[in-house]
């Protein structure tokens, strides 16, 4: 049986390969967070639009942890709230008010990522935000947006405010509340995280040597900005070149989550 054969074969019945495609890969990117020390105990979520006209998208069941995760597990909700696959979990309200405002707007958020980690959670909470201090952190300010704090997302009166504060961007800074990023794919979204979380890090690490960093120029800033800013160029390689091998290390750690 060739590889291709045993996906098709691994595929439940009641959904499409594109779903179930989607499924695998998003239950691998909260295997992954776990990996990385970022998951929050159940708290916290990643979501997924499942490929069709509708505006369904896939989110984890509210009492198992990240590195618990697997693809048939995710439960399934349209924008109201409905869950529409049988769990016997229910989903974070919080989570489905953050999330379902972007897929509501975004007909580019195939998936959406929301974490609360010390130093993400420290940077939002700082009044300079992040700031270019290093290449790192300009893969992600060119390309970031701020929302202020309103307390526990469960007013759903607050999704346009939301939705107006990301507009475009991909990366962004919950005031006082966490991070979030949102791409084309599970892996670009990933590795976008990736890369917010370490630059939050790295100023946090800056921060604690003094009182001032040593400045990058305004021009350096503006040329990488120009080159970051290239959505395909992006997703060419996340896909193609960052989350192959993160799979492939899953596979040999935590191989779980394709069930």
């Amino acid at each position: 049986m060739s590889p291709a054969e045993a996906r098709l074969k691994e595929v439940p019945s009641n959904m499409t390969e594109a779903e179930w495609s989607q499924r695998v890969n998003l239950a691998a990117a909260y295997r992954l967070v776990a990996m990385f020390g970022w998951d929050d105990l159940v708290d916290t979520h990643i979501s997924a639009r499942v490929p069709g006209p509708e505006h369904h998208f896939l989110i984890n069941p509210y009492g198992l942890l990240f590195e618990e995760i697997t693809a048939s597990s995710l439960i399934k909700v349209d924008l109201y709230g409905n869950q529409l696959s049988e769990s016997e979990y229910s989903i974070n309200p919080a989570g489905f008010t953050i999330h379902s405002a972007i897929h509501e707007v975004r007909e580019d958020a195939g998936c959406v990522i929301h974490l609360h980690t010390i130093d993400g959670v420290a940077v939002s909470s700082c009044a300079d935000g992040l700031l270019p201090l290093n290449q790192i952190a300009q893969y992600v300010t060119h390309d970031l947006a701020y929302h202020d704090y309103e307390g526990v997302a469960l007013d759903h009166d607050e999704r346009p405010r939301l939705q107006h504060d990301l507009g475009t961007k991909n990366h962004m800074l919950l005031r006082n509340h966490g991070t979030l990023t949102v791409g084309r794919s599970v892996a670009s979204a990933f590795e976008r995280m990736y890369h917010l979380e370490r630059a939050c890090s790295i100023q946090v690490r800056t921060r604690t040597l003094g009182p001032s960093a040593y400045p990058v120029r305004d021009e350096v800033v503006d040329k990488n900005a120009k080159l970051f800013d290239n959505q395909d160029r992006v997703e060419l390689r996340s896909n193609q070149l960052v989350w192959p091998p993160l799979l492939r290390k899953l596979d040999r750690v935590n191989p779980g989550y394709r069930n």
